[in-house]
């Protein structure tokens, strides 16, 4: 069975999302070393709820190209389970999130993003964290 060209494309986001992640660790910044690591900037927290949505999103999408020929009560109901753990994710966590990190940005790129850091971290990085979650 072929897959969708949207789950292809959550599938494409994941692993950019994955590479950003792992390239963001990789960057060798003072701030990292202090309390809270990257934890304490609002993009990388970000940036880690994007990449657990669209993993879940992934997921879902390859468990009902599973269990679409399939007529087990038991393997239906967990489906909507992780069909509304994923609806949860993206109205409490990833959206919210999103936005405020991308306003923030717009209103003020300094706040979030400080012309300093652009000597660390490349333009491409930065726009996977702060503009491209949106």
């Amino acid at each position: 069975m072929a897959l969708v060209p949207c789950q292809v494309l959550r599938a494409a986001i994941l692993l950019s999302y994955c590479s950003i992640l792992c390239n963001y660790k990789a960057i060798d910044m003072p701030a990292h070393q202090t309390y809270g690591g990257s934890w304490k900037f609002l993009t990388f927290i970000d940036l880690v709820i994007q990449a657990v949505f669209f993993g879940i999103c992934v997921l879902t999408d390859l468990s009902s190209l599973l269990t679409k020929g399939n007529d087990s009560q038991e393997q239906e109901r967990q489906l909507k389970k992780l069909i509304s753990l994923r609806d949860w994710v993206m109205a409490v966590l990833a959206f919210p999130v999103g936005v405020v990190s991308t306003v923030i940005y717009i209103y003020d790129r300094e706040l979030v993003y400080p012309k300093l850091l652009d000597n660390f971290i490349p333009a491409w990085l930065n726009h996977g964290m702060v503009s491209k979650v949106m």
